[in-house]
């Protein structure tokens, strides 16, 4: 397609969006009367205004049935969870029991680190991408320090190449053949969230596989942002957030994957807890636990059921929609956001360098040469709501539920201005 930076075109291309009614199902903050342009998505999606009607629900369930609401709720709150399961197994490419909901994204990789992370003495390092997002750092940091190792030792980062913005796949797999059978684990961001790289998730897992060693994704800026297939990938395990391009609400409920093959097993160490148990004698309290044969097995405690209720609302427009026509729609929707960038370039006296390769999901990295924060500060004046990283990055992204064209060409003018006029 032949991109114009003129206000027509980007309207054409809403009046062709498939999805374009979408919008209108989300609430949207206002500055000075006038919706803002929203690229925070990576970081909290927008409420959907289905989700206080599934809060409400509950509220008054809760309000009418008390405790009675477990079994007698319009949706009985003990299997609140399975309702997610499968809308969730479609947007991560699994089968349903491999996918369940419970506790937050980091939490989530501490509980599946004790079934997937078995360090040996000949098998015990873990390998990961360099400056990986902060909370995973500290998980893994703290990890090495439970099972009794220095973390610098048994930590492998693979760096980029010097130059470089992106990581390439073969220094990945390089470093996995390297490490052999001295490799127990490999876990990665499925897409970073500084330069906003899609990994190779698939060729990956496969090298990983071949050693012999654990293969986990965190899956945070992956999960409802593009394409997945962690089941047919023979990925071992994985954990996302909600609260990003799944627009669950702050702070909100992660989804787990385990692999089909360390279902319904009893000899599987992990942590367990009476939501874990069967669940036709959850009630019995009985003194031996028995594992679900589902993920469900790695639940410990009740499903933290207000924090679902928007979940289940957002999925329910996932399921509407299809993760297809999302990323068909947020593949045209940052390559419009990329030329309007390089011609806004074009038209002014500094430079901005496209940091994410063409390996991306709907996030766009940039660095603003020759600009500081003061432009960012700008942006946010005339309602960009927009992301900013030292030293002078800023990240985009225009979540194909609710951004538009029209967006996409707004910000161009915004950005033109602030950079003329400071």
């Amino acid at each position: 397609m032949r991109f114009e930076n003129t206000l027509d075109f980007a309207k054409s291309l809403d009046a062709k969006d498939v999805l374009k009614e979408y919008r209108s199902a989300f609430h949207y903050p206002q500055l000075n009367g006038k919706e803002v342009i929203y690229f925070t998505g990576n970081s909290l999606g927008l409420q959907p205004k289905n989700a206080q009607t599934y809060v409400d629900e509950i509220m008054k369930d809760w309000a009418q049935l008390a405790v009675e609401g477990h079994f007698y709720a319009k949706k009985p709150w003990w299997d609140y969870h399975e309702r997610l399961a499968a809308p969730l197994a479609k947007v991560v490419g699994a089968k349903t029991k491999e996918v369940s909901v419970m506790n937050t994204l980091t939490v989530n990789l501490h509980f599946l680190m004790v079934s997937f992370y078995r360090p040996t003495n000949k098998r015990f390092k873990i390998l990961c991408e360099e400056k990986a997002f902060p909370s995973d750092q500290y998980m893994l940091q703290s990890q090495a320090k439970f099972h009794g190792y220095d973390p610098k030792e048994i930590i492998v980062e693979v760096k980029k190449r010097e130059g470089e913005h992106f990581w390439r796949t073969e220094d990945f797999i390089a470093k996995i053949d390297e490490l052999g059978d001295e490799l127990a684990l490999v876990l990665l961001g499925g897409v970073n969230y500084y330069n906003g790289q899609v990994l190779d998730i698939q060729n990956i897992t496969r090298a990983g596989k071949r050693v012999g060693a654990m293969v986990g994704w965190d899956l945070a800026h992956a999960a409802g942002n593009i394409a997945l297939e962690l089941h047919d990938w023979n990925v071992d395990f994985a954990a996302w957030c909600s609260y990003k391009y799944m627009n669950s609400g702050p702070g909100n409920a992660s989804g787990v994957f385990v692999n089909e093959r360390y279902l319904n097993r009893k000899d599987i160490p992990r942590f367990e807890g009476w939501w874990g148990t069967q669940k036709d004698k959850r009630f019995l309290m009985e003194p031996e636990f028995e594992p679900m044969p589902n993920a469900d097995a790695w639940q410990v405690s009740n499903a933290p059921i207000l924090s679902l209720a928007p979940y289940l609302a957002s999925l329910q427009m996932f399921e509407e929609v299809g993760m297809t026509a999302l990323i068909q729609k947020q593949k045209l929707l940052t390559s419009y956001l990329e030329y309007i960038l390089t011609e806004i370039d074009k038209e002014v006296d500094s430079t901005f360098e496209i940091i994410t390769p063409k390996d991306r999901g709907c996030q766009l990295s940039v660095f603003l040469h020759g600009e500081g924060r003061a432009l960012f500060d700008y942006l946010m004046a005339q309602g960009v709501i927009t992301d900013w990283r030292e030293p002078n990055v800023i990240r985009l992204a225009p979540a194909p539920f609710y951004c538009s064209f029209e967006d996409m060409f707004e910000f161009g003018q915004i950005l033109k201005k602030g950079i003329l006029t400071k």
